[in-house]
């Protein structure tokens, strides 16, 4: 018999690790420290964005909310900009900015990339040679000049930049589609269900879409900190948010003119950029490995 002492020890890290065991998908993901670490950042981010009006100490263009160019203090603890508005409040209501480009971006090239690759790799033919090679033609430029064309073409603002850079992703997307897809295809299962006469709606939305949505969340995942990467870099060139929206990348633009005066105008944007990027690519390697039993350490 099991004296009480070792039921109370055995049980308790059972009941500890209770809540993780319902959830085999969220305990491989945080299995994964740095996965861990990108989804508190990220829970930080998303935080910061829906409370931004209530935690951000002042309004993020306000003028004169301190002296001009001050320096980190109590009373501002990222210091002011040349206008004296307070670069914590900036930030924090660019955390908005961030996640809004972020997903919008992401979610135009997800959804058109999804759309040719799937269509070229169940359709085959003529169509799937069509669909592949213009996807072949743009994928040869890269993104930048992409969105850079785009941004040229639509006019350069915030809601632009965003189209832009999902546009610039489509070609990326379509191909890990039509790649994905091209696998499953061949596999027995989806065979026996072509085999037995299945409709082309039950094969899609019931054999091939569960299937392939996995991978592309992973890929859909990291796509998020390269929207932002591109969408800063439009901002910074002027062609993207524009001023006086608190826009991360904007904003390094405005303070590159006082780095030798100022340099927390550039230091404080440039590491909410840095940790946004870092936690969506740490985030999405967790839900990687997690989805993919091969890559989970042994």
């Amino acid at each position: 018999m099991h004296s009480p002492a070792a039921i109370e020890t055995t049980s308790a890290p059972r009941s500890r690790r209770t809540w993780l065991s319902r959830w085999p998908f969220v305990a491989a993901v945080f299995a994964n420290r740095g996965a861990a670490i990108g989804f508190v950042l990220v829970v930080v981010l998303v935080v910061a964005a829906l409370l931004a009006p209530y935690i951000a100490p002042f309004e993020p263009t306000r003028m004169g909310a301190g002296p001009r160019l001050a320096a980190p203090s109590l009373a501002h603890p990222f210091g002011t900009d040349e206008f004296g508005r307070d670069i914590l409040s900036r930030v924090i209501h660019g955390s908005r900015l961030t996640l809004q480009i972020g997903l919008i971006a992401v979610g135009i090239s997800l959804t058109a990339g999804l759309l040719i690759g799937l269509t070229a790799a169940y359709a085959g033919g003529w169509l799937e040679r069509i669909l592949m090679r213009g996807v072949d033609v743009i994928f040869s430029f890269t993104e930048t000049l992409i969105a850079l064309a785009a941004v040229a073409v639509l006019g350069p603002s915030l809601t632009n930049a965003m189209i832009a850079v999902g546009i610039a992703a489509i070609p990326f997307y379509a191909r890990v589609t039509y790649g994905v897809t091209l696998v499953e295809r061949n596999k027995p299962y989806f065979e026996a269900a072509v085999a037995a006469g299945a409709a082309h709606a039950r094969l899609l939305f019931i054999h091939l879409l569960p299937n392939i949505i996995p991978p592309l969340i992973v890929v859909a995942t990291l796509g998020v900190s390269t929207a932002v990467l591109a969408a800063a870099a439009l901002s910074f060139l002027g062609l993207g948010a524009q001023p006086p929206s608190p826009e991360w990348g904007a904003m390094l633009a405005s303070g590159r003119e006082f780095i030798s005066r100022a340099p927390w105008l550039m230091v404080f944007p440039g590491l909410a950029i840095a940790l946004s990027v870092l936690a969506f690519n740490l985030l999405g390697d967790g839900i990687r490995e997690a989805l993919d039993p091969r890559q989970r350490k042994a």
